[in-house]
């Protein structure tokens, strides 16, 4: 294994404490606990409280939209595990401003049977109201029929994005909750990977590719995909991986949608770029017009190579939310 760490124990710890050394001007921890990041910026008296939580080694995600018009707070477990129930709850408690909390995570076992919990304990012992929505956008993971299996990746960022512009805005906590459930009937993601990752406390790669292999529909665990292909172009990928997006929700001529590439860990910037340009091309002759592209590493898997495609379709109200201004200490969005 070559990695730049410490020890592979103190990896999430050594972590955040970087993040806090970089950016410590916009987010803290929550009473020196290292497994709960919070904003620094001001917000509104009032305001709905908006979490989330799950395991290192996604980097951006899932720390990286705790900001203004983003999340309020995220506890973070080790790398691709969950967080205590009690972690969970505190960071409700944190970030609870009297009208409610909103949690928000992607559908993955053990995050929903802690965070089940710790709303539970919340009610209970600090009357904090709180709704919960699971991200479901990997189309690989499950199909159309079971939808309510599948798994949440890079679409996530789209739906904290929609929550926090709703409850920058005013949105009462059933209003943030509703836009929320509301974009996310109209995000899909499909993926693909051509490495694997390292686990730093496992120390070797979690699954293995020929050279000329690559995965597709491969979760951002190392779950596996729909198929194992041999290596193709981009834009015999870019097709590939939209065609499985369509079939799943149509996009007709007028749509509108925002696109993200996503790297997931060891994509080089000009590789995204490339497939991004085919999917534009693809979309442009249905007569899809685009708003609002986001390309980089949004949702990683450790040093994985590969990528994922995700399309939001819009509405008036969607696209309003989603060019509203947001500030992370990775993620800054000036389209308004």
């Amino acid at each position: 294994m070559k990695k730049i760490i410490n020890r592979p124990e103190d990896f999430v710890k050594d972590t955040m404490e970087g993040i806090i050394a970089a950016y410590g001007d916009k987010v803290k921890l929550y009473n020196d606990d290292y497994r709960i990041l919070l904003s620094s910026y001001p917000v509104k008296e009032g305001k709905v409280g908006i979490v989330t939580a799950g395991g290192s080694g996604h980097l951006p995600v899932f720390l990286g939209y705790v900001g203004q018009g983003l999340l309020d707070g995220c506890t973070v477990g080790n790398v691709f595990a969950s967080p205590s129930s009690a972690k969970m709850a505190d960071t409700i408690r944190a970030c609870d401003r009297g009208n409610g909390v909103l949690v928000l995570f992607g559908n993955y076992g053990g995050d929903k049977m802690n965070f089940e919990l710790a709303c539970e304990t919340v009610d209970l012992e600090d009357d904090i109201k709180t709704e919960m929505v699971l991200v479901k956008d990997d189309v690989a993971s499950a199909p159309a029929s079971e939808a309510e299996r599948r798994r949440g990746v890079a679409g996530m960022i789209y739906a904290f994005k929609i929550a926090g512009a709703k409850a920058e805005n005013g949105g009462t906590l059933k209003e943030v909750a509703d836009v929320t459930r509301k974009a996310l009937k109209n995000i899909r993601t499909m993926g693909m990977a051509l490495t694997s990752c390292i686990v730093p406390e496992v120390g070797k790669p979690t699954f293995s590719l020929a050279d000329d292999e690559m995965e597709i529909g491969m979760g951002i665990h190392g779950e596996p995909g729909l198929e194992v292909r041999k290596m193709m172009t981009a834009a015999e990928l870019a097709d590939l991986l939209l065609s499985k997006i369509l079939l799943d929700m149509p996009l007709v001529n007028g749509d509108e949608v925002s696109i993200m590439i996503n790297g997931l860990g060891a994509t080089p910037l000009e590789e995204q770029l490339i497939v991004y340009k085919s999917v534009a091309e693809l979309l442009q002759k249905r007569g899809v017009r685009v708003y609002m592209p986001h390309i980089g590493e949004y949702a990683t898997s450790m040093e994985m190579a590969g990528i994922s495609i995700t399309l939001f379709k819009l509405d008036a109200e969607l696209k309003g939310l989603l060019g509203q201004v947001a500030r992370s200490p990775f993620y800054t969005n000036y389209n308004k």
